[in-house]
């Protein structure tokens, strides 16, 4: 049936709306997905190696995320022009630091590591946040407060040596053991015990620990005022104390973690974070 001309014209009108509609909402949803992403994992794997590196040497794979998070922070007001470069350095972590303070963040969420939440309000209108990560809940081991990040890794660290293994501190323990120099204080730290170990046993559990994504070191008399014990640090908890930080960021750079910065005296392995580890 042919519409009369005025009705013809209705029609095509309301069509060319709806179509025109259509294309804007479709422009509208690209326009919001156009977003550039900031991967987390590097993100955070670079705010604990980068203040630790006696050079610029970027983190591989973080430059473009870290570059996004710098020109947020930059546009705040909380970092100078001049550090806008893909290294998260000291000064990046202060400022980021800064901006956590500033959403009413105090201790272990204001530690300069990214944390979900500040990372998602930094970037918001900016970027999006992918790959993301977290501590997850703080519950009991050994009589030990740990969070499940942790708790999960040491499961899977003994399913693999078919053994158990026994806490001799934990987590969020600030204060709590002086010779830690405060690495407890915040998550993602643990000491174990090594009672009825032989040193190749110690050596066994410590690869385990740094496969699973610990920076992980058996610990004598000869290094500190403490027993035998190994201990371990769960790398990209984003509760870590600075101290613990500091030790990753080490680890990474081939030292032993310890205030001397000598040179790492454990098993080679490839290192991992625990998400990377689960990825195969």
């Amino acid at each position: 049936m042919k519409l009369p001309s005025c009705a013809a014209a209705l029609v095509a009108a309301a069509l060319l709306a709806s179509f025109t509609g259509a294309s804007g909402m479709s422009a509208a949803r690209a326009d919001a997905g156009a977003l550039p992403n900031v991967n987390m994992e590097a993100t955070v794997k670079a705010a604990q190696i980068d203040p630790r590196r006696p050079d610029d040497t970027l983190t591989p794979g973080a430059k473009a995320s870290v570059l996004l998070v710098e020109q947020a922070l930059r546009d705040r007001s909380l970092l100078d022009a001049k550090w806008v470069d893909g290294y998260f350095g000291t000064t990046t972590v202060a400022a980021f630091a800064k901006f956590q303070q500033s959403l009413g963040f105090t201790g272990l969420d204001a530690n300069g590591l990214p944390g979900k939440t500040s990372l998602t309000k930094l970037g918001a209108g900016r970027f999006g946040v992918t790959d993301l990560i977290g501590p997850g809940a703080r519950v009991s081991a050994d009589g030990f407060v740990i969070d499940t990040r942790t708790r999960d890794m040491l499961a899977e660290a003994k399913r693999l040596l078919g053994r158990g293994l026994v806490l001799l501190q934990g987590s969020y323990n600030p204060g709590g053991d002086p010779t830690s120099a405060g690495t407890h204080d915040g998550g993602g730290v643990v000491d174990i015990s090594v009672e009825g170990m032989n040193p190749a046993t110690r050596t066994a559990v410590v690869r385990v620990l740094r496969r699973v994504g610990f920076a992980a070191w058996t610990r004598s008399p000869d290094q500190g005022d403490w027993p035998w014990h190994i201990h371990a640090a769960a790398i990209s908890d984003t509760d870590l104390s600075s101290q613990a930080q500091h030790q990753i960021g080490d680890y990474y750079l081939g030292l032993n973690g310890l205030s001397g910065r000598g040179p790492d005296d454990g098993p080679k392995v490839t290192i991992r974070t625990w998400e990377e580890y689960r990825r195969g």
